[in-house]
C-alpha cells in the first residue's frame, strides 16, 4: 500500500509506503491551536515507511514531549510526533483523506459543543447561481494538487 500527502502548497511532500495505523481526531487546545480548527485529524504510520520526497517540515515542540511538524511556507500542518517508531500525520493533508477515517476522538473534555450540530447548520453552495459565480470570478488557484509532480509550481 502507498499513500501520498503534503502541504497546501506543494514545497513539502511525503509518502507512506505501508498501512496507515489508528485514525482520530484530538480536541485538545493543543490540536485545536495546531490545525486553526475544531479537532486535529490524525492517522498513524511507523516513522520507518514515511519519506519526504519534497522539502522537510518544519518543526514546533508545542510541549516537552511533542513536536509538531508544518510545511514553513504555506503553515500547512502535517505532523504530531511523539517518541517512539511511530508518527501521526495530518489526515487531510493526505492526497486522499477519505482513506483514513476516524474511529476514535481524544480529549473530549475540550471539544467544542456546537460540534454536534454541524449537520443542523444551513449549507450555501457558492459554486452554483449568481452569488456563486461572482465568488469565484478570476479565482486562481495556488494551491498544489492532491497528487505528486515532478516540479512545483509547474512551468
Amino acid at each position: 500500500m502507498m499513500f501520498s500527502g503534503g502541504c497546501q502548497c506543494g514545497a513539502v511532500r511525503f509518502t507512506v509506503v505501508g498501512k496507515l495505523g489508528r485514525a482520530s481526531i484530538c480536541h485538545c487546545r493543543m490540536c485545536q491551536k495546531a490545525f486553526g480548527g475544531p479537532f486535529g485529524a490524525l492517522v498513524s504510520a511507523r516513522i520507518a515507511e514515511v519519506t519526504w520526497t519534497r522539502g522537510d517540515p518544519r518543526r514546533f515542540a508545542s510541549s516537552n514531549k511533542v513536536q509538531r511538524g508544518f510545511c514553513g511556507d504555506c503553515g500547512t500542518p502535517l505532523t504530531f510526533e511523539y517518541a517512539g517508531d511511530w508518527i501521526d500525520l495530518s489526515i487531510f493533508a493526505l492526497d486522499d483523506p477519505g482513506v483514513a477515517p476516524p474511529s476514535l476522538q481524544l480529549s473530549p473534555e475540550a471539544r467544542q459543543g456546537w460540534i454536534d450540530h454541524v449537520g443542523e447548520i444551513p449549507v450555501r453552495d457558492l459554486s452554483e447561481g449568481q452569488a456563486g459565480a461572482a465568488h469565484y470570478a478570476g479565482i486562481v488557484s495556488n494551491q498544489h494538487p492532491d497528487h505528486d509532480t515532478e516540479t512545483w509550481p509547474e512551468r
